[in-house]
């Protein structure tokens, strides 16, 4: 999950991944003491990838379902299709998350916004395995080029010196989006997740330097999603990351 993830989007990059690719990376802030074996936050503040929508959403709630490629544009009447029931259903009418879900559907009248976060659960999931990983083949399809540049400039660090991770994605504990909206003819959606994984690095000697091989850690994370509305293509990619205090 044009500019955001919509629901074929995301089964589109799903199923590709599945099929083609392998994703595994580990992203986020750790809520114990240990410090993240990763950096994805301060990778994402270097390579200057886009920034999330800042709007804060009222009554967000989160849902599963399933994610459905961008169709061609069509007139404002969309907004009125049974598209808008499903979003009015997921966020109070009168809200700017609502009204920002709405501007997406203006361009994608399937736009369904609990089949957008189960997509987005999966590319998450995905994401985070890869760059444990060091999968750069399945980052590069699911992110941006200025997000995945700095993934792979992490990896590649990471493996000067020798360093690998292990890393076991346990699941997801929470995922609700908390704004969206379309912004010079990309389509932005962020997520909040609260994940459970089991994470650390080890040295050339096989030494754990950060984390831990046994301990679970709750990792908090904020993604923004996005696709050009202009665009045929209906794969969202990750665009921006952050942590959530």
């Amino acid at each position: 999950m044009s500019d955001f993830f919509d629901t074929t989007t995301i089964i589109t990059i799903v199923i590709a991944v599945f099929v083609l690719l392998r994703l595994r990376s580990v992203l986020g802030q750790r809520t114990g003491n240990e410090r993240p074996p990763f950096e994805p936050y301060e990778i994402d503040r270097r390579t200057k990838s886009a920034k999330p929508v800042r709007d804060k959403a009222d009554d967000a709630d989160s849902g599963d379902g399933k994610v459905v490629p961008h169709p061609a544009m069509k007139d404002g009447s969309a907004v009125e299709s049974g598209g808008a029931a499903a979003i009015d259903a997921y966020a109070k009418p009168g809200t700017k998350l609502n009204k920002g879900l709405k501007e997406i559907l203006q361009y994608d009248s399937g736009f369904d916004p609990q089949g957008f976060l189960s997509g987005a659960r999966m590319a998450y999931e995905m994401i985070v395995s890869a760059f444990a990983d060091g999968d750069r083949k399945t980052l590069k399809g699911l992110l941006s080029r200025e997000v995945y540049d700095g993934f792979a400039e992490a990896i590649s660090d990471r493996e000067s010196r020798g360093e690998q991770v292990r890393s076991t994605f346990v699941g997801i504990e929470e995922a609700a989006i908390k704004s969206a909206g379309v912004v010079n003819n990309d389509a932005q959606v962020t997520v909040s997740f609260t994940s459970q994984i089991i994470s650390a690095t080890l040295d050339k000697d096989g030494n754990v330097i950060d984390g831990d091989t046994d301990q679970v850690a709750e990792v908090r994370d904020i993604w923004t999603f996005a696709r050009d509305v202009r665009s045929g293509d209906p794969n969202w990619k990750l665009v921006a990351t952050e942590s959530e205090f």
